[in-house]
């Protein structure tokens, strides 16, 4: 697909589950050696099992990616696996709905800090390495909710992923010095393990309200993800792309029964 990829070294945070998960199978396809860097043990070694088993290249280190330290360990530790960093996505987020009347102000301090605040220290730690090699990929996992859409329960998870936004248009000047790029994707409605419990009917009313008529796929987000980190992508920084199957566009449900 993207030829550039194989043997670069990409760093996937939250990468054990979900999207996360979807970015670094998809990396790893592409002969990228994964570092997946995520809290929970159990789902990170069951990710790496799966890529080693499709004849792909993945480690496990355990990452709070709000805690400084921890995220400096985290690419101490991909050096010393692959002795490179060339790709980062920072992709860990959480996302619990909570309306802002039964709201505490520590779960708005503990969304930022997850969703947020790791974007900056999670770049800032790669600067050194991006500066060594004169060059470097920076892929943000940001989200259609916040920058484009609104939903009641996600004030605090909205207002983290608009934040990233902001981050990325000044990070893209700064990081322009060391050669480096720094792209996001928004992602919609995409089927992962925290969306299969919901039920089939709620899914199918997901579906329903999005022109392409289904959910996307945790593959969807990975291949845009692989794009921006691409050297064809080289050119491209600051910029931002929506993958979600046209949910953003129509005016109304109504107006999907009219296609």
């Amino acid at each position: 697909m993207l030829t550039s990829i194989a043997g670069k070294s990409v760093i996937v945070t939250g990468g054990s589950k979900g999207i996360g998960r979807g970015i670094a199978e998809v990396f790893a396809a592409q002969g990228a050696r994964v570092m997946i860097a995520a809290r929970g043990e159990a789902a990170a070694q069951d990710t790496v099992a799966a890529i080693d088993a499709a004849g792909g290249t993945a480690v496990w280190h355990p990452t709070d990616v709000a805690d400084w330290e921890s995220v400096q360990q985290m690419v101490a530790a991909t050096l010393a696996a692959f002795g490179r960093v060339d790709i980062l996505c920072a992709n860990a987020g959480i996302f619990p709905q909570v309306k802002m009347v039964d709201m505490a102000p520590e779960d708005w301090d503990d969304v930022m800090s997850v969703n947020l605040k790791s974007s900056f220290l999670c770049v800032k730690a790669c600067i050194p390495v991006f500066e060594a090699a004169g060059k470097g990929r920076v892929v943000l996992t940001s989200s259609i909710t916040g920058p484009v859409t609104g939903y009641p329960g996600w004030s605090h998870y909205g207002a983290s992923k608009a934040g990233q936004l902001g981050f990325l248009r000044t990070a893209a000047m700064e990081l322009a010095r060391y050669g480096t790029t720094i792209n996001a994707v928004l992602p919609g409605n995409i089927m992962t393990e925290g969306l299969a419990g919901l039920g089939q009917e709620y899914l199918d009313s997901m579906a329903a309200a999005i022109p392409l008529q289904r959910l996307g796929a945790v593959a969807d987000i990975g291949n845009a993800a692989l794009f921006f980190a691409s050297d064809e992508a080289g050119y491209i920084t600051g910029q931002q792309i929506v993958v979600d199957g046209g949910q953003i566009l129509p005016e109304s449900v109504d107006a999907i029964g009219e296609i």
